[in-house]
């Protein structure tokens, strides 16, 4: 496989055309995971087995995204970025084929395990070269750009699935993705480029893989990466159980349910933006604001579940603060760790972790306690959110950002102590 010569230039004070490429990848990889969602009727018929079998393949893709990412991406480490970008693809679409062809349950959990690793694993390299292509004051902007990937996959990727399978078939909707799989690789192969330098996201030396991991020790790197597991935990704990409560709660009919997913995406594609615009020069107010603001609507939402104009002007609001955090949650988990790959691979494991911890803990909940249960349990992940962020007070690096062009004296020692040469000029 040939690698790109290296001909950006300096990090961009606008977001380039390229971050956008890598949207369409994400696009990719979101629709996947979502897509057994969706189909869990046909797949259950298809691979003849329940229904609950099937929702275990959600939890196989999610662990394989937590678990398998990460070490997909250390084993990248010394890759070329474009080059790692497209080994992804060809993971991400072998998986996508198997699933498209698995002739029984097992193979179809394996094809899960494989999609879900190189879709953990393309996330960290998409958010790391992007925020590498710009300069430091529009890096979440440029996170904002790749995630509108996971918000359109959320918005449009998911009906598209759902529409293929249930007028082609399942296997239809795995070969849909696998066509869309390999647009985005050939859009990464046309448009997309390596980074100039090693110290603007280029080919790194073997010695910073022990450095990256370093990294992964500093206290405010782990107070953000808990801070982002809570964020996204607390949103899911509402949304992983949106469709029964609004049915079987708040009296919508089945049938509005659609229309109220698709509002809720609009929401979410509305607040990545915002939060995006906000996330570089006011990236911890912009976490305690949202967050803060997540406590709000989940307290409503449980509070006024039964009375449907309330709850659904509740449900936008989650869906306006809550996912949407990503870009200002990316931007300081970057300021406390690095820009590299594996740093922003091992942020999306613990935003995976968010997932899995609430809907595990919110299904247990509601036999016992009903279907407001899990929403209650995101009041107190957001208020363990907030907590989770007032460290980063503590960090004017953390607060507001340090220019990109700062001498390296003037950048504290956190930004210094255990960086590769990759990011020693951040």
């Amino acid at each position: 496989m040939t690698t790109a010569t290296a001909t950006s230039p300096a990090p961009a004070k606008a977001v380039p055309p390229t971050v956008y490429v890598l949207a369409a990848g994400v696009f990719a990889m979101v629709t996947s995971e979502f897509a057994v969602a969706g189909l869990m009727p046909q797949l259950a018929a298809g691979l003849d087995t329940g229904i609950a079998r099937i929702g275990y393949l959600v939890t196989v893709f999610a662990a394989a995204m937590a678990v398998g990412g990460p070490l997909l991406a250390f084993a990248l480490l010394g890759v070329a970025p474009r080059t790692a970008l497209v080994i992804v693809f060809a993971v991400f679409l072998v998986g996508n084929v198997m699933a498209a062809l698995a002739t029984g349950y097992p193979m179809m959990v394996v094809a899960r395990i494989i999609s879900g690793t190189a879709s953990q694993a393309f996330f960290g390299l998409a958010v790391s070269m992007g925020v590498r292509l710009v300069g430091e004051q529009v890096r979440g902007r440029a996170v904002a750009v790749v995630m509108n990937g996971l918000m359109l996959g959320t918005l449009l990727g998911l009906p598209l699935a759902t529409f293929v399978g249930g007028r082609f078939g399942w296997r239809a909707a795995f070969w849909a993705i696998s066509a869309i799989t390999l647009l985005a690789a050939v859009l990464t192969l046309a448009v997309v480029r390596n980074p100039a330098s090693p110290a603007d996201g280029g080919v790194r030396p073997a010695a910073s893989a022990g450095a990256e991991l370093a990294v992964l020790r500093s206290p405010q790197l782990l107070w953000a990466l808990a801070s982002s597991t809570l964020i996204i935990g607390a949103a899911f704990s509402a949304f992983s159980f949106l469709t029964p409560i609004l049915t079987e709660v708040s009296g919508f009919s089945g049938g509005s349910v659609p229309v109220l997913l698709l509002l809720y995406g609009a929401a979410t594609l509305v607040g990545n933006l915002a939060v995006g615009r906000l996330a570089d020069r006011h990236t911890v107010s912009t976490l305690l604001v949202g967050t803060g603001l997540s406590v709000v609507f989940l307290a409503g939402f449980a509070l006024f579940t039964d009375v449907p104009p309330l709850a659904l002007a509740c449900v936008l609001g989650i869906g306006l603060v809550g996912v949407p955090m990503n870009p200002a949650m990316a931007v300081r988990v970057q300021r406390a760790g690095s820009t590299a790959p594996l740093v922003n691979t091992v942020h999306g494991s613990f935003i995976t972790l968010g997932v899995i911890i609430s809907s595990a803990v919110g299904s247990a909940l509601i036999p016992r306690y009903g279907l407001r249960a899990p929403v209650v349990l995101g009041v107190g992940l957001a208020v363990l959110a907030v907590l989770a962020i007032l460290p980063a007070l503590a960090s004017p690096y953390l607060r507001r950002g340090t220019p990109q062009d700062a001498p390296a004296a003037a950048k504290p020692p956190h930004a210094l102590r255990g960086a590769s040469p990759a990011d020693s000029g951040r």
